[in-house]
């Protein structure tokens, strides 16, 4: 898959770029599965909710070896239709994922992510330039009564803002924009939008781009998987007491190209 130019003009100038129907309900169906299994492990990979033990986030879905790796997912992040607009954006083809994230934010369970810049935290990781994407793929048509994602658009624009830990809002330890800044910020950019779209939909989104998401006050479950792409070149440098690998990659190898053809019949998950 080929983004415009257009669309390349888009995702540059809001921050975002929503691309619906890239994964198919059979595709949407095993992924699912696939986080409803290894949401049943006890693994460090895996955040719970402080409240009721759910499953909040599952890391390191993409890789061939681990309590967490997934055919289905390292297929996916390969595949054309993630991969080449990967490439298109971050204008290089020597990519890896810096990591896997899956948000299952879960029927009136799922709590809230604080306005933040996902570069806030990658910083910290040692990448040295805000030259990331993310491909987010909703398993699940998110609604803003069960805590969609949202964008103030442009916002990738203002820079790298200094965030303070938040640490005791919910059961994920978070970089946030500081509240006196993030009001200033609003006022002067368009109103956040609600990132929704029905299941196989995938969002890119710049890694400075300032987004949270509400409570899931809802009955239904709201699911979705993130891939975070980065250059080799861009790859993080040494840092005092750097955050686990599920989190913070060690696999540099530039991604080869793939198949869209992800729930081909797949090698066995290594041991770990």
């Amino acid at each position: 898959m080929q983004l415009t130019q257009a669309q390349r003009d888009q995702y540059e100038h809001d921050g975002f770029l929503i691309l619906p129907g890239l994964f198919s309900p059979p595709e949407v169906a095993a992924m699912k599965q696939e986080l409803r299994r290894i949401e049943e492990i006890d693994t460090d990979h895996l955040v719970r909710e402080r409240s009721g033990g759910v499953a909040k986030t599952i890391f390191r879905v993409h890789e061939a070896d681990g309590p967490t790796a997934s055919p289905v997912f390292r297929a996916a992040a390969r595949a054309p239709r993630l991969l080449q607009p990967a490439r298109q954006v971050l204008g290089d083809d020597a990519l890896y994922i810096h990591h896997t994230k899956c948000n299952l934010k879960t029927a009136i369970d799922g709590s809230v992510w604080q306005w933040h810049q996902d570069y806030g935290s990658w910083r910290r990781d040692g990448v040295p330039a805000p030259e990331m994407t993310t491909a987010l793929v909703m398993l699940d048509e998110p609604t803003e009564m069960s805590g969609c994602l949202y964008f103030i658009p442009g916002s990738h624009r203002v820079g790298n803002l200094e965030p303070e830990m938040d640490d005791h809002t919910s059961s994920y330890r978070l970089w946030v924009v500081p509240k006196d800044e993030l009001l200033s910020i609003m006022q002067r950019s368009p109103e956040p939008v609600p990132i929704i779209g029905p299941p196989g939909t995938v969002v890119f989104f710049h890694c400075n781009i300032l987004h949270a998401s509400g409570h899931n006050l809802s009955r239904h479950d709201r699911w979705a998987v993130y891939y975070v792409y980065n250059r080799t070149a861009n790859r993080p440098g040494d840092v005092p007491n750097p955050r686990p690998d599920y989190v913070r990659s060690t696999n540099w190898t530039p991604l080869p190209l793939g198949t869209d053809d992800i729930l081909a019949p797949a090698q066995p998950v290594a041991a770990e």
